[in-house]
């Protein structure tokens, strides 16, 4: 942490705004009329400076060799971090940038205009990560912040992509896939969706005298529909498009659009507002 917080001082008494920094990295602000070459070489020339200031400052102070090394790992054209409440600094280990690529990469979620042919979307600590996201969710929030780091307005592909939603022309993506980690027997108090759907598949199965696949820990891929979570081969209730709505598709959007202004509420308030 000293280590750490010593290299901040160094980079801010060199010009540069440290925005924010944990056990093993430091996120720098260089400005938005800096272009990518220049970022790479004011990258490189820092890690360059703090090394050397390492050496100098150990051989000096403690009279150590100096064993530590600052690389330039990412630079982010476009870059989102949350703060933490009530101050500019970043949230712990939780952002979302652009990193252009040096070689093409295929990629769905690549502009009709072809404005980011070569570049990678970077997730750490949101939703794209998390295990009991659907690939809805996850096919969301990448166009959602391409779109946005690409500076449109996302008001459109947003009231479309609930709209398909509700038509029931995303089925395919609103499936939930987790791992059974106990014996099924052993879940008895606060009963999670997936466990309550295996529990209902396995009942099923005893009823028709078929194989109980989910007893012994294992993976289940289920819908959340009218009558709870019901596993995909045991579907019988229709999909509660709803839930997916509010549970997968807006805390995504409300994570991003304040930042520009917009609220997932408003948008879809505008979109039934045609209807009436």
């Amino acid at each position: 942490h000293w280590i750490m917080q010593k290299t901040a001082a160094w980079i801010e008494k060199a010009g540069w705004k440290v925005i924010y920094g944990d056990t093993d990295s430091t996120f720098v602000l260089l400005g938005d009329d800096i272009d990518d070459h220049v970022c790479q070489k004011i990258g490189q020339q820092l890690v360059e400076m703090i090394n050397q200031q390492w050496d100098r400052y150990l051989q000096r102070d403690f009279q150590l060799e100096s064993f530590l090394e600052m690389e330039f790992e990412t630079h982010f054209s476009r870059f989102l971090m949350p703060t933490i409440r009530g101050s500019e600094k970043g949230s712990k280990k939780r952002y979302a940038g652009i990193v252009k690529q040096h070689q093409k990469i295929p990629s769905k979620a690549v502009n009709k205009k072809g404005d980011f042919k070569k570049i990678k979307l970077v997730f750490k600590g949101l939703e794209n990560v998390r295990t009991d996201w659907t690939l809805l969710a996850k096919n969301f929030q990448e166009e959602l912040y391409l779109i946005i780091f690409s500076d449109r307005d996302p008001s459109t592909f947003i009231q479309k992509t609930v709209q398909d939603t509700l038509a029931g022309e995303r089925d395919k993506e609103l499936v939930y896939r987790k791992r059974l980690r106990r014996e099924l027997t052993s879940y008895v108090k606060n009963i999670p969706p997936h466990v309550r759907a295996a529990k209902r598949a396995d009942s099923i199965n005893q009823i028709k005298n078929k194989p109980l696949k989910y007893q012994y820990k294992g993976w289940i891929s289920y819908l959340i529909t009218h009558e709870g979570p019901q596993a995909v081969e045991h579907q019988s209730s229709p999909i509660d498009y709803q839930h997916y709505i509010d549970k997968q598709i807006q805390p995504i959007a409300d994570a991003i659009l304040p930042f520009i202004g917009l609220s997932f509420e408003r948008i879809i308030d505008n979109q039934l507002g045609l209807f009436d």
